[in-house]
């Protein structure tokens, strides 16, 4: 028999749909994906380069479990640099990605029965990190445009809350959230004495107006009430370099290094070499991925918005497009019925041979998930494809 939480843990609906996705092209099927967060580009070339340099000179080693010093230097470099939040390294952790820094911070953080606001739509494992740790997530929605909700998060919290999650640039909707909101969750979290989680791994692939802000350099005391998480993963195109990190109290990271070390120890030792260069000499890299990336969500907006029964808020961060497509619920191709965003997926999937990510697996069930981290040339083969079914839907 296995354990009640692993009965009632859902399984990742994004890796289920790579494993039909892998199917389906094993049946010789053209799919185009438009389903992965992860960049198409190679990762830079210093990157691998420093890698195996490491490798050549014997860094393959177990290292410190929060991480070697030089990296954590370096990201203490970055997050004074970029986001004007000083730590010294103790309140570093390095990680094996940003999601096991998530899981481990929720574990530190959370008691059993204690609550976990996170605002919807949400990136599809955060619910089940907190229900691993024996929190409950307490789920409220954004407004129409996906910006905080700052009212309905407020009526949200409790005297059980112990945690607001905040993830900006969001995945899936691509919005950047604004400092008026930040700073009034801010003032929420002083309040009612709670801890704020910030996922930030998108902050580099920003493409309007409004600048990323990370909480945590707001003042003083949220520092002390907030856990960054981030990764080099999205910016530097090494998701599966499986590079991540945590940063916060010390006593926080101490608990997350606890954690760790009873786990999976450090993370690859000549990966965290690697990681020094993606932090420290490849922003021209960043750079280019990020001009890339603007370019395609504005092309993708405009065949998405073209498209009878998408509406979608322009996204100014991430490569995400979350159009709500319930217009479209109750339409039909021949015997086929659109009942939802699954069905609506299924049978783009199908007809069009484009691989998109409904909405409920970011609890969401009115939307679709495109990205535009994919060549322009798949982008506008894609969008012909989903243009020619859904004009078929009546």
């Amino acid at each position: 028999m296995i354990s009640d939480r692993i009965r009632r843990m859902a399984p990742s609906q994004t890796l289920e749909l790579n494993s039909k996705i892998a199917k389906l092209r094993d049946e010789g099927k053209n799919i185009i994906a438009l389903n992965s967060g992860e960049p198409d580009f190679n990762t830079p070339a210093p990157i691998i380069d420093a890698a195996h340099q490491a490798m050549l000179e014997g860094k393959t080693k177990y290292t410190q479990t929060p991480g070697i010093p030089q990296l954590r230097e370096a990201i203490v470099r970055k997050l004074w640099r970029d986001n004007s939040i000083e730590y010294s390294i103790d309140e570093i952790i390095v990680s094996t990605g940003a999601k096991y820094a998530l899981t481990n911070t929720f574990q530190v953080l959370c008691n059993p029965g204690d609550e976990v606001i996170i605002p919807t739509p949400c990136w599809v494992s955060y619910v089940e990190m907190v229900k691993l740790a024996g929190a409950v997530p307490v789920l409220v929605p954004v407004n129409e445009d996906n910006q905080l909700d700052l009212r309905v998060i407020e009526a949200a919290i409790t005297d059980r809350t112990r945690v607001l999650l905040i993830n900006s640039p969001n995945n899936p909707t691509g919005a950047v959230y604004s400092e008026t909101s930040l700073r009034r969750v801010a003032e929420f979290a002083r309040e009612h004495d709670f801890f704020i989680v910030a996922d930030e791994v998108y902050e580099k692939l920003i493409y309007g107006t409004t600048p990323h802000i990370s909480i945590a350099s707001l003042s003083p005391e949220m520092r002390e009430r907030t856990v960054t998480v981030n990764a080099l993963s999205k910016a530097y195109a090494m998701t599966g370099w499986r590079l991540g990190y945590a940063a916060g109290p010390r006593d926080v990271i101490k608990g997350i290094s606890a954690i760790q070390g009873h786990t999976t120890s450090n993370a690859t030792s000549f990966v965290q070499w690697a990681g020094i260069t993606a932090l420290e000499s490849c922003d021209e890299y960043v750079e280019e991925m990020r001009r890339a990336f603007e370019k395609r969500r504005n092309y993708l907006f405009d065949r998405v918005q073209a498209l009878p029964g998408f509406r979608c808020p322009f996204p100014e961060g991430a490569f995400y497009l979350f159009p709500d497509v319930s217009d479209l619920f109750t339409k039909r191709c021949g015997d086929r019925v659109i009942d939802d965003a699954p069905a609506l997926a299924d049978y783009i999937l199908e007809e069009a041979g484009v691989a998109l990510v409904p909405g409920n697996a970011f609890e969401a069930p009115y939307a679709i998930r495109l990205t535009y981290s994919n060549s322009m040339e798949n982008l506008v083969e894609a969008m012909d494809r989903i243009e020619r079914v859904v004009g078929k839907l009546v």
